[in-house]
């Protein structure tokens, strides 16, 4: 039982590459949207409005938009149809508002058109809830018990939270570029607010990028130290 409760330097020097990635996706996230919060749209386009002309645009009309509390709490909710937008985006009019709001949007136009990754991963969510929680403990009892078909189900159950965040990557990049593409077409903004909405929005994608890295290279540190050791 040494190796449960030692090697410490082992695991963070396996995942060193995944939490500087991490470190490097937050710190982006958070200098772009403060940068981006400051600059304002020359149209003072506010990101309600952003998000309610996706919606129009795409016929979609049982979705609602509406404040929620907290700094960069935006999500689209697809049970209640409803867009929440944080205290900076819901009646901000900055590059960083407009852009966050067109990409909640495009969350919501996936949901109303089918688009196929983003009905897995909501069908995901509940079960890697349970399964990523529970996995880990089971294999090390399995481990402990030297029952190494429990490992094995421990294993596989805590994959699935590799599993989401792999599914999850294509539905954040396809969100942001439909908020690209109609943030193009409205003809409500210039160039240079285009390209800080871009800036905003890479930024926000890498973050599920370092997620993703992390998942997977944690699942492939407890495999390698279960099986050094069945």
């Amino acid at each position: 039982m040494v190796w449960l409760t030692t090697g410490y330097m082992e695991y963070y020097l396996y995942m060193l590459p995944a939490l500087l990635l991490v470190m490097l996706a937050q710190g982006l996230v958070s200098a772009r949207y403060s940068r981006f919060s400051r600059v304002m749209t020359a149209r003072r386009v506010t990101g309600v409005a952003m998000a309610q002309w996706v919606l129009a645009q795409n016929g979609i009309t049982d979705v609602t938009v509406q404040p929620v509390a907290g700094r960069m709490s935006d999500h689209y909710h697809p049970t209640k149809k409803v867009i929440y937008l944080s205290e900076g985006v819901y009646n901000a009019s900055s590059v960083a508002a407009v852009s966050i709001a067109a990409h909640e949007a495009g969350h919501a136009v996936q949901h109303a058109k089918g688009y196929a990754p983003a009905a897995v991963r909501s069908a995901l969510v509940p079960v890697c809830n349970v399964a990523s929680r529970i996995g880990l403990p089971l294999a090390i009892v399995g481990f402990i018990l030297s029952w190494f078909a429990l490992v094995n189900i421990g294993l596989v159950l805590f994959a699935t939270a590799a599993l989401f965040q792999l599914v999850t990557l294509p539905v954040e990049l396809d969100a942001s570029r439909r908020a690209m593409a109609h943030m193009r077409t409205c003809g409500w903004f210039e160039a240079a607010e285009l390209r800080g909405a871009k800036s905003v929005l890479t930024a926000a994608a890498l973050t599920y990028v370092a997620a993703l890295a992390q998942s997977v290279l944690q699942l492939l540190y407890f495999a390698a130290r279960f099986s050094r050791r069945n």
